[in-house]
């Protein structure tokens, strides 16, 4: 598996021109991936988060 680190370290030898492009590719993929994430978990993420972020929530997962 691919390091993080190994694809930034990779930057050092590309040219700046080419970043935008590495970037809207990057950006495709992140696009890419967010498709895959069900519609109703996102949907719902917002209505749960007022459960979810409270000291109590925090306090329970804490050891985790």
């Amino acid at each position: 598996m691919i390091a993080k680190n190994q694809i930034i370290n990779e930057l050092d030898f590309i040219q700046n021109e080419y970043f935008q492009e590495i970037l809207d590719f990057l950006e495709y993929l992140k696009h890419k991936q967010l498709k895959k994430i069900p519609e109703t978990m996102l949907l719902s993420e917002k209505s749960l988060a007022k459960n979810w972020d409270t000291p109590e929530e925090d306090a329970a997962w804490a050891d985790l």
